[in-house]
């Protein structure tokens, strides 16, 4: 095992459980008992610079980390969730193969795949049959024999 993967996965590991304990309504009422200690102290540190600059570099800092911890489990969630997607539309006849790999694609090809759904939308609108599945090959397929007759 490399040395990056291994940090990548000790990173994995960490972030999965700090979301988890983060997320957590315990870790909520913690960070709110934390708040609610350190204004209640004010009066006897007298609201002084020092009393306010620790609340905001404490937060400033876990804010700082907690961007990546939050960053790598919506990575992970996006993942999974675009894996799981993939099987659908590889499992599912018919389905358009052309997305399996859309989140790979350029912004301005994204745009170009959408105008096709659109395409495939009003197409069905059009029909009559707005639960119809077709893919968008199925789509020009059938609009050219359309065209056609």
């Amino acid at each position: 095992m490399t040395k990056e993967h291994t940090v990548s996965t000790l990173f994995d590991r960490f972030s999965n459980s700090a979301s988890k304990v983060t997320g957590s309504s315990a870790a909520f009422i913690g960070a709110f008992a934390i708040v609610l200690v350190w204004a209640t102290s004010g009066p006897f540190f007298h609201f002084s610079d020092t009393w306010q600059l620790v609340i905001n570099t404490g937060t400033t800092v876990i804010t700082f980390l907690m961007v990546f911890v939050i960053q790598q489990a919506q990575n992970k969630d996006t993942l999974a969730l675009q894996i799981k997607l993939n099987e659908l539309i590889a499992a599912t006849k018919g389905a358009s193969n052309r997305v399996l790999n859309i989140e790979d694609m350029t912004e301005e090809e994204l745009r170009v795949l959408k105008k096709f759904y659109s395409k495939l939308s009003d197409l069905s609108e059009r029909d009559g049959n707005l639960g119809a599945s077709h893919s968008v090959d199925e789509a020009r397929k059938n609009e050219v024999f359309k065209e056609s007759v």
